[in-house]
């Protein structure tokens, strides 16, 4: 998209802001370093309104001059526990994390919508409050932010953010409107058998075997129990279980994920984990026992905030297919209107093509710039109509 000369002025501290954070990622909760490196450069913007929230939060307000919405940015910041192996001459210093995710960019995206704010505060409409918000690969800062009072505190109208995402090319902006990411809980059962010997079978009651035949009948519900019109995904990736290869096990876990695009379909699913799984263990002569962490909702975007996007975006703009990924963006989104955009990092030329959670996941800091485009465009387009 074209981006204004004063945003093009910013590179050069949006690249160096987004290397030096990628060189201390934090898993959520515990970034103390991140969090003081962006009140340091939001101290050098001169930015005096700046508060703390669940320690490592960051919450910067800017008020302007004329009457409008409360609008806020939200970044997260924390990082994954990943082995970086881009190779890059900034990689993690903190060995077994990395910005796999780039959340290093989204925070770079919005140090330089501080600095752009702070040397252009004609711009500003209403109140504007940037988000630097800890957690969001679990447990949820989103949550734990609007549990603490965010929302209210800060009197918030409406809420953007945005993912760079490797699967749309260079100078994208992706977005659609209402379902754009998926309601995802992560399921852990036990499995309760009987141990034996191995050659006495019959003495038992086979956890493994129980197992089996659970996962097996598990897999049945997203073709049998939800309407082919929905999508739906049910994924079991761990399995333990076992001592010896010449003992039945008295005990198996197992542990997946299942994510949906609405809510009654989401509901289905759990009824039907929790009644499948305990039936088919009984008739192997076991017990399951079902246990459910339900993490986040839909990303639901406001179609009227989907529109200025578009607006703004022109001939950049396309169309995302939604995506089974989920995103605690989306808790903001269950209380007040909310406008969740990917922003394009792919480059098969530079090899930019790793998905995200990758070690070898990287990008032209270059694009970033047409997030913060966006971000200072939408304070005028979303307060159009208005009284400012």
């Amino acid at each position: 998209m074209e981006i204004s000369s004063a945003v093009n002025d910013l590179l050069t501290e949006v690249v160096a802001d987004r290397r030096a954070l990628h060189q201390i990622p934090e898993l959520g909760l515990q970034e103390k370093e991140t969090s003081a490196y962006i009140k340091k450069r939001l101290a050098d913007f001169g930015v005096t309104e700046v508060y703390d929230l669940l320690d490592t939060a960051v919450i910067a307000v800017y008020r302007g001059e004329k009457e409008g919405k409360t609008l806020a940015f939200r970044t997260d910041i924390d990082a994954l526990p990943v082995m970086e192996e881009t190779g890059v001459e900034f990689a993690s210093k903190h060995p077994g994390k990395m910005h796999a995710c780039g959340h290093d960019g989204h925070m770079a995206t919005m140090l330089g919508f501080a600095q752009y704010l702070s040397l252009h505060p004609e711009e500003i409409i209403g109140t504007i409050v940037l988000l630097f918000q800890p957690a969001e690969e679990g447990p949820g800062g989103a949550q734990l932010l609007i549990d603490d009072g965010f929302l209210t505190k800060f009197q918030i109208d409406q809420i953007i953010g945005l993912h760079v995402f490797p699967e749309f090319d260079e100078g994208i902006i992706a977005c659609k409107s209402h379902a754009m990411m998926a309601r995802n809980g992560e399921i852990y059962l036990t499995v309760k058998g009987i141990s034996s010997h191995g050659a006495q079978p019959q003495q038992g009651a086979d956890a493994i075997l129980a197992a089996s035949a659970i996962i097996q009948g598990l897999h049945a519900i997203v073709s049998r129990n939800i309407s082919p019109m929905e999508s739906a995904v049910l994924t079991f990736g761990k399995i333990t279980g076992g001592e010896a290869m010449n003992i039945i096990p008295g005990m198996v876990k197992i542990e997946g994920t299942m994510r949906a695009f609405s809510d009654d379909v989401y509901d289905t699913m759990t009824e039907r984990v929790q009644c499948v799984a305990t039936e088919i263990a009984k008739g192997y002569g076991c017990e399951c026992v079902v246990e459910f962490n339900h993490m986040y909702r839909v990303v639901d975007n406001d179609p009227s905030m989907v529109d200025a996007l578009k607006k703004i975006a022109k001939t950049s703009y396309v169309q995302t297919p939604p995506y089974m990924l989920a995103e605690d963006f989306s808790m903001y989104q269950k209380e007040i209107p909310g406008l969740f955009f990917f922003v394009g990092i792919r480059n098969e030329s530079k090899g930019y093509v790793a998905p995200l959670h990758s070690g070898k996941m990287n990008f032209d800091e270059t694009y970033l710039l047409g997030g913060i485009e966006c971000y200072r465009q939408l304070i005028a387009e979303l307060n159009k109509g208005e009284s400012v």
